[in-house]
């Protein structure tokens, strides 16, 4: 079942309110004791953390065999895979939005999460020695595709909001990984990558690649 309906969307991901609360209340503490360079850089420092959870709004695309791009960020790597397919690697800055989304429709069919190193993302042994988190999605006319979302040096957490069996949409939000990472995309063959290296993507909007 999609948890989309279900779930209410607010404009910052609940995963930093938390950080966004706790710097806010540091904030005020501080101006209530005459801090005021302190207030100050706590506040900052909040809107900083509050930016970086942002979660808007996406429009994903509507033609038939279009794959959406799973991250927003700088397209660093796209290789031929072992399968026949084509993997292409997403860096996202911490300016970046760090929502990850489905690039297709289907029904998540595992989710594995591998233990390693924190490499910097856009290093290019971070795809194997990285912790990361693979989501395996299959579509209704039985084609695979992989969301792996590595961590990187400063991301330490990886969040998957699925599992195993639920089904998701085209552009649905999925997870995140905290301050800084890489999403890398797993393409089944018979689709061609529309993006190029170096270009800038949108996460749920951006079509990544089309059915040949």
């Amino acid at each position: 079942m999609s948890r989309q309906s279900s779930n209410p969307h607010y404009p910052v991901a609940r995963e930093g309110w938390g950080y966004t609360i706790g710097l806010l209340t540091l904030g005020l503490i501080s101006t209530l004791l005459g801090g005021t360079s302190w207030a100050i850089f706590c506040f900052l420092l909040a809107l900083c953390v509050a930016a970086f959870f942002r979660d808007p709004e996406r429009l994903p695309p509507t033609e038939p065999g279009a794959v959406a791009s799973p991250a927003d960020g700088k397209v660093i790597a796209i290789e031929e895979t072992e399968s026949g397919g084509t993997m292409v690697g997403i860096f996202l800055a911490v300016y970046d939005v760090h929502i990850n989304r489905s690039p297709v429709a289907g029904t998540i069919q595992e989710t594995e999460h591998k233990p390693g190193q924190f490499l910097a993302a856009f290093n290019k042994n971070a795809a194997k020695a990285n912790e990361q988190n693979a989501i395996d999605i299959l579509t209704n006319s039985g084609e695979n595709f992989r969301v792996v979302q590595i961590a990187g040096l400063i991301a330490r957490r990886i969040i998957c909001w699925y599992g195993k069996g639920d089904t998701i949409a085209l552009g649905e939000r999925i997870g995140l990984i905290q301050f800084g990472s890489r999403t890398d995309l797993h393409l089944p063959p018979g689709y061609t990558v529309e993006v190029s290296l170096g270009e800038r993507v949108c996460g749920g909007e951006t079509v990544i690649a089309r059915a040949s």
